[in-house]
């Protein structure tokens, strides 16, 4: 494969995992970090926003699946994308711990 469907590959996991913890607390009624509350990623969005976001997020992770090709026929591929996840989830648990201090 070629590297850039790598590349694509660590994107699609990485935006399908982030796309979890907003689709969750969206539907659960939650107010969420976004990137688009005040300040951007600290401050709580409304579900609903949430929600889009975490939609926005399945429909680009979704196109850099299809773009990399990943695929269970190809080994590396899956790694790189299981990186793409582990990577924004890890980020992402850093992040929110601290989403109820403010």
């Amino acid at each position: 494969m070629v590297w850039y469907l790598y590349v694509a590959g660590f994107f699609a996991g990485a935006f399908l995992a982030n796309a979890v913890p907003h689709f969750v607390q969206g539907v659960a009624g939650n107010k969420f970090p976004t990137p688009f509350a005040k300040p951007p990623g600290r401050g709580l969005s409304s579900p609903m926003l949430n929600v889009l976001w975490a939609l926005l997020n399945i429909v680009i992770g979704y196109l850099f699946l299809r773009i990399g090709q990943v695929s269970a026929d190809t080994t590396l591929s899956l790694v790189v994308f299981f990186v793409g996840a582990s990577v924004i989830s890890i980020f992402s648990s850093m992040n929110f711990q601290k989403k109820d201090r403010e």
